[in-house]
């Protein structure tokens, strides 16, 4: 298939991370003041996000994924849209490396 300017073509990119938490209270009180300090979240969003810090860690961490920053600069692309989300999961180091759950995608 050709691409042209008329036919947008969307590309779903998956990233998989593991973050270790080195200092969880300074996550938390980092999480809280970027929370208090975003100026887009309304008041509900802006509880629910306080819960999601306090019930758990990487609820922290997902305040700091930014899918704009990160596409934000590439020429040509346009951010249509972004999900992420963040949880704890099992991993040793000593292990193999990161097992990928669709191997035909690119």
């Amino acid at each position: 298939m050709t691409s042209t300017e008329e036919t947008p073509r969307y590309v779903r990119l998956s990233i998989e991370l593991i973050a270790e938490i080195t200092d969880e209270a300074a996550l938390k009180a980092a999480a809280l003041s970027q929370v208090e300090d975003d100026e887009y979240l309304d008041d509900e969003e802006r509880a629910q996000s306080v819960e999601a810090i306090e019930l758990d860690p990487s609820g922290s961490l997902a305040h700091f994924i930014d899918p704009v920053a990160l596409l934000g600069d590439v020429p040509g692309i346009e951010l249509t849209q972004a999900t992420w989300e963040s949880a704890q999961t099992e991993y040793d180091p000593d292990g193999d490396s990161l097992e990928y759950g669709d191997e035909d995608a690119e």
